[in-house]
């Protein structure tokens, strides 16, 4: 299945949003953020989304404001408090100068105030939904920019497919032309040369001209490339590998060419070999 790294989503419902982007990246990479009172849902919130995709570095935003229909029972931890308040003297006898806390500020102290468990774990379902919703719509969006990936793929396959056949009707004459020429220049030289070590020479620089075998792999893997596309399961390794093997038949192809068509052929296969492995790097 052919899915793009690269896709955002928000997902928004009674007070709560998610914002969930992606990128290309070699593996899964997640990052979560989100208020610390609700922390204890990351461990979840991760496994659910590992369940879901295989790579790209993900970011996940979470922001609450009040809950429709969810009246918050707040609990005031007083040791705590406490604690607090003695930690302020100490702070006040060595700095004597420094600015008295406020009750909002003691208010707003991580761990003063609590909600209760029945809370959280209503909140948290909510919230679990809320990110469920979120990573639907990410993956539709990289499903989508996944089929486009594929279709330039498919088109630049073609191109590769057509240049390919051209290259391999003209080599037979290109070769029956570099024989001719060294023929012609023996002849202009006028001098006499043995007839069997002539054909030796000539079946020699046919074979080390010979591309018939990279045309032969290139083609084995444009149709694997094609059959990868098509696969149910995540592709990108698997197609960034056949990037590298179908560069490395273009540079053979190039150093064997002994006609500048053939040259020209292999940069143009070059070149889109290498369109095709940048679209590569952004699919899953």
């Amino acid at each position: 299945m052919t899915n793009s790294m690269t896709a955002f989503a928000r997902a928004e419902s009674s007070g709560i949003s998610w914002e969930v982007r992606s990128v290309n990246q070699r593996y899964l990479d997640v990052n979560f953020k989100i208020p610390e009172s609700f922390r204890f849902l990351e461990p979840k919130l991760r496994e659910t989304l590992r369940k879901q995709l295989s790579r790209g570095k993900v970011d996940c935003l979470l922001r609450i404001e009040q809950v429709e229909g969810q009246e918050l029972q707040l609990e005031l931890n007083g040791t705590f408090l406490e604690n607090l308040k003695v930690a302020t003297e100490q702070i006040k006898q060595a700095i004597p100068n420094a600015e008295e806390p406020t009750t909002l500020d003691y208010l707003e102290w991580p761990g003063v105030i609590s909600q209760s468990q029945d809370d959280k774990e209503a909140l948290g379902e909510l919230v679990h939904e809320a990110f469920l919703n979120g990573l639907t719509q990410l993956k539709d969006m990289r499903a989508r920019e996944g089929q486009e990936l594929a279709r330039m793929i498919h088109e630049r396959l073609d191109a590769i497919t057509s240049i390919v056949e051209t290259v391999r009707s003209e080599v037979l004459l290109i070769r029956t032309r570099q024989q001719d020429k060294i023929r012609q220049r023996i002849e202009d030289l006028g001098v006499e040369v043995d007839a069997g070590r002539l054909e030796q020479e000539l079946v020699y620089q046919a074979q080390k001209s010979d591309v018939a075998e990279e045309l032969d792999r290139l083609e084995t893997h444009i149709a694997e490339v094609k059959s990868t596309l098509a696969s149910k399961k995540p592709v990108g390794r698997r197609l960034d590998f056949l990037m590298q093997e179908l560069n490395r038949e273009a540079n053979t192809l190039s150093s064997k060419a002994i006609a500048a068509d053939t040259t020209i052929a292999a940069v143009e296969l070059k070149v889109i070999i290498e369109q095709m492995r940048e679209q590569v790097q952004n699919i899953e």
